[in-house]
């Protein structure tokens, strides 16, 4: 199993009614130097300026996006084939996979018919809550390096280097760093 870390932007809060913006993605190895990002022209009518505002763009500036929808998943999936290891099904993981999750399933399924992670994903604030056996902990943010901006690779990337230091110092099992 290949492990990518995934983080979303978006225009509201659901897919649909409106608009993932940006999806940006980290390939679990060592480096972290294998990154994925596509901007998204928005699909719904509908947004919410504070949504925008929360992630530092404006409506006027996601329509000047390059590409559509479908265009963008096509891309992600491509990306995700070439970097998968052979005969396994790539797993998504993220710090909200409620949301992150929810948004690239529902495009992928909507845009091209299939998700190549299937109908699952991990949740990394709830993985590091069970090794801790506390639903409550919150530490498992202090854990990133790189500053999360909601520039979706560098979120990508600080919630990779997180679940190296779970896997590293926690006795993580089952997700191979490649």
């Amino acid at each position: 199993m290949s492990a990518f870390i995934v983080d979303i932007e978006a225009d509201g809060p659901i897919p649909g009614d409106y608009s993932m913006v940006e999806i940006g993605a980290v390939k679990l190895t060592e480096n972290l130097d294998n990154t994925f990002y596509v901007d998204i022209k928005p699909m719904a009518t509908n947004f919410m300026p504070s949504a925008l505002e929360s992630i530092g763009k404006t409506r006027e500036e996601t329509l000047k996006f390059t590409h559509t929808p479908a265009h963008a998943m096509f891309l992600f999936k491509k990306w995700i084939e070439e970097n998968n290891k052979e005969g396994t099904r790539p797993m998504l993981f993220s710090d909200n996979n409620g949301f992150d999750f929810m948004f690239t399933h529902w495009y992928f399924v909507h845009f091209l018919g299939n998700d190549p992670f299937g109908w699952t994903s991990r949740n990394l604030q709830d993985i590091f809550r069970g090794m801790k056996m506390n639903m409550k902990d919150r530490g498992f943010k202090k854990m990133r390096d790189t500053k999360h901006d909601h520039s979706p690779v560098n979120d990508a990337k600080g919630n990779s280097e997180a679940l190296i230091k779970m896997i590293n110092n926690l006795k993580l099992r089952g997700i191979e760093i490649e």
